[in-house]
């Protein structure tokens, strides 16, 4: 039989969202912050040409840089005062999170709870500063040096004082944006920072779809090839909203306890393992660090010398590296698996979750309290962790694959489709629940209104 909050669950609508004020502030909160978001994009840092990053990105979009202007909603092609995005509070945050994995001090913070947390939290800020000061400065110098070596004027006086200000106009476009999220967090709807990246990826759906119909129109692009192309597209947000969502719930006992009649009862719960514990750090990661020679090595420009043994190695590498070689598809799936079980050792320990459950009096039936328990649940993860690490395989390669053979411009990758998906669902989520709170909350008041007539 349905619960109440079943019940309640199921009789969502929109018809709610008129009732629903806060509801509404919070929505109306989160898309105003989106559009500041979008327009800042559009604000080009001090020094810039114009005209010269139009060809400079034509050049790149192959690179790591293609991959990061995807996610900064073509912020960075454009030279804009937010190019980098969020991208460098994401690798912090994930550098913070490995060392609290591995070394003693950052994991005794971890387990103090909020204090720890906030401390935390604040070393991923220090650590975001570092690596956007670092990443503007050689984004500066790469872009003065690289458009001197192809004949283009892409900064309009070189030199320390461009390179000076690029840093400060990066570091604090990053930081405000990172201000943004945690407004959207606190005053909006879903995760400020993760619907930063989203907005970054859709802004950029309409260019790829009417650039896509337009090669149908002109020929360029087979009307099957378009055809099938939308029914991959279709086929895959089915199974990413799918899997995103699987679960191995562990059955966990807790032992009888009295209650106020004096009756012995035993609690029950559920551990939730997700078939996907890594996310979307396995695709990102294994296609930075295969992008990034092909990177370096185009930045270089005309001073590399093929003649040489050095010169040689780095233009076998361009071409072994290209987007739908076998090469690079075959180390773009191996990267995808090891980082999934990589990232899935650093995020979850069985050891510490068998501890807490021993503290706490639970255990799994048939299993064991301490080490047993721990063991179960290293082996359960690991089976599962093998079915996400195929799921994301799958879902990274075959769009790939299908770009590579079709010539569609690389845009609609599986790593974008992954963020949008899972971000959309997360958000839906938190809306339903803010709804169901809004349900729960007129029936207290009804409840109060009748025993008060009583």
């Amino acid at each position: 039989m349905a619960s109440r909050a079943d019940n309640i669950a199921s009789n969502l609508n929109l018809g709610n969202f008129a009732q629903a004020t806060e509801l509404r502030q919070r929505i109306w909160f989160t898309l105003g912050a989106l559009i500041v978001f979008r327009f800042l994009s559009f604000v080009p840092m001090p020094g810039i040409n114009p005209l010269g990053l139009v060809q400079l990105a034509e050049q790149q979009q192959e690179g790591i840089l293609g991959m990061f202007n995807m996610f900064t909603g073509g912020s960075l092609e454009r030279m804009s005062l937010i190019a980098l995005g969020v991208m460098p509070y994401i690798t912090a945050s994930i550098v913070v999170q490995m060392a609290s994995a591995l070394h003693p001090t950052l994991a005794a913070l971890k387990k103090e709870g909020a204090s720890g947390r906030q401390k935390l939290n604040q070393y991923t800020r220090y650590g975001t500063v570092f690596l956007c000061a670092i990443q503007g400065w050689f984004l500066a110098v790469g872009l003065e040096t690289f458009a001197s070596s192809q004949g283009i004027a892409a900064v309009v006086q070189p030199g320390y004082m461009f390179r000076v200000g690029a840093v400060i106009s990066l570091v604090g476009g990053t930081m405000f944006l990172l201000w943004l999220g945690e407004q959207i967090t606190a005053r909006g709807i879903g995760n400020g920072v993760s619907l930063i990246i989203m907005a970054g990826i859709v802004a950029q759906f309409p260019t790829f779809a009417t650039n896509m119909f337009e090669g149908g129109r002109t020929g360029a692009i087979p009307a099957g090839i378009i055809i099938a192309f939308i029914f991959m597209v279709a086929g895959l947000i089915l199974l990413i909203s799918f899997v995103e969502r699987a679960q191995r719930r562990l059955l966990i006992q807790y032992p009888k306890r009295a209650t106020q009649r004096g009756m012995m009862q035993a609690d029950r719960s559920h551990l939730p393992l997700k078939l996907n514990t890594a996310g979307v750090i396995p695709p990102i990661f294994a296609s930075s660090l295969l992008l990034l020679p092909l990177t370096i090595s185009s930045f270089a420009g005309q001073s590399i010398d093929t003649t040489t043994t050095s010169g040689s190695i780095i233009q076998s590498l361009n071409q072994y590296l290209q987007h739908g070689q076998p090469i690079y598809m075959t180390l773009y799936a191996v990267g995808i698996i090891f980082f999934c079980f990589f990232y899935t050792a650093v995020v979850f320990d069985p050891e510490d979750t068998a501890d807490n459950l021993k503290r706490n009096g639970g255990f799994i039936p048939g299993i064991r309290p301490g080490k047993r328990t721990a063991d179960y649940l290293e082996y359960v993860l690991t089976r599962i962790t093998v079915v996400g690490a195929m799921y994301l395989t799958f879902v990274c390669v075959v769009p790939e694959y299908m770009i590579a053979q079709t010539g569609i411009p690389l845009f609609l990758g599986g790593t974008s489709l992954l963020i949008v998906v899972n971000v959309t669902v997360d958000t839906i989520s938190q809306v339903q629940s803010h709804l169901l709170a809004h349900q729960y909350g007129d029936l207290i008041k009804k409840a109060k209104l009748k025993g008060r007539n009583r």
